[in-house]
């Protein structure tokens, strides 16, 4: 039985087509039906029940597609391994990310760096914005996506990704998620829920309150799915960090577009290192990265 074999049998099932995974495995679909008619008479079982263009896999198919991709994965795996041992290849890549942050992008990318590049170790790193800062400051990490606060400095690159409207998530059943756009003077007296660490609390709610205008109580959580809890159980609002419009809830949270002074707010998320680190990897996944947000 040759790996090959195995690799055209699961994309045949995994594409549900034959022709497709001629196309996938780049070969011929002629070839691709004479090597699994090759290991169905190596194994002396067959393993699909052909319908004319359509087929099915028998009991021992569905048996045989498991085991193949457990077998897969662990040598995907075995190769990681491998590569990782070598001193002269090992690379690791030490990320920053916003604990707050509830868009998909960041997760997008890091699948598809580590698609590209198996062999490089990612490291991540959650923080609120200072402490990304501080991170970044200290070269605990290599890059970070963090939201603008400040001027832009020269001892940094700042890799713009993109400019997100601004929005709060509350209780549905709440009178104000009733209203199609917040200003930030309608939340005056409701309680905002932020996402920091104890130690950052105070520079949160002091860019919250001075800066944005949210000047009710504020509540703390260390976590995003705690905060969504104190929402959806009427605690107070959240402020969105993240861009997606389409970010699916049940009917207990809605998400509402912030405006400040009847204009809407925005907020400007980049990528950013030091400009002395010169790692073309760094720069491979803020590019991976701005095509999510694109």
């Amino acid at each position: 039985m040759l790996l090959r074999q195995i690799e055209y049998y699961l994309a045949v099932i995994n594409t549900g087509s034959f022709s497709e995974a001629a196309e996938v495995c780049h070969i011929s679909q002629s070839a691709v039906s004479q090597q699994i008619k090759a290991l169905e008479e190596e194994l002396g079982v067959e393993l699909l029940r052909r319908h004319n263009r359509t087929f099915s896999m028998t009991p021992a198919g569905e048996l045989f597609y498991r085991k193949a991709t457990v077998l897969r994965s662990d040598l995907e795996q075995l190769k990681r391994d491998v590569r990782r041992t070598s001193a002269s290849q090992a690379k690791k890549l030490r990320i920053g990310y916003l604990r707050c942050y509830g868009g998909t992008e960041f997760q997008d990318a890091m699948a598809l760096f580590s698609e590209r590049h198996p062999e490089t170790e990612l490291e991540v790193l959650s923080g609120n914005h200072e402490d990304l800062y501080n991170a970044l400051r200290r070269e605990d990490v290599d890059l970070v996506l963090n939201d603008q606060r400040r001027a832009f400095s020269d001892d940094y690159v700042n890799y713009e990704l993109v400019k997100s409207r601004c929005y709060v998530e509350m209780a549905s059943r709440l009178p104000l998620a009733k209203l199609s756009r917040l200003d930030v003077s309608d939340l005056k007296n409701t309680p905002c829920i932020l996402v920091t660490g104890r130690e950052q609390r105070e520079n949160e709610s002091s860019y919250f309150r001075d800066i944005v205008g949210f000047t009710g109580p504020h509540l703390y959580t260390e976590t995003l799915p705690e905060a969504r809890i104190l929402v959806a159980s009427g605690k107070g609002f959240l402020p969105v960090e993240g861009i997606r419009e389409d970010t699916y809830f049940d009917t207990a949270i809605s998400r509402i577009p912030l405006y400040k002074n009847g204009r809407p707010l925005f907020r400007n998320y980049c990528a950013f290192w030091k400009n002395e680190n010169t790692d073309p990897l760094i720069r491979e996944f803020a590019d991976l990265l701005k095509t999510r947000f694109v």
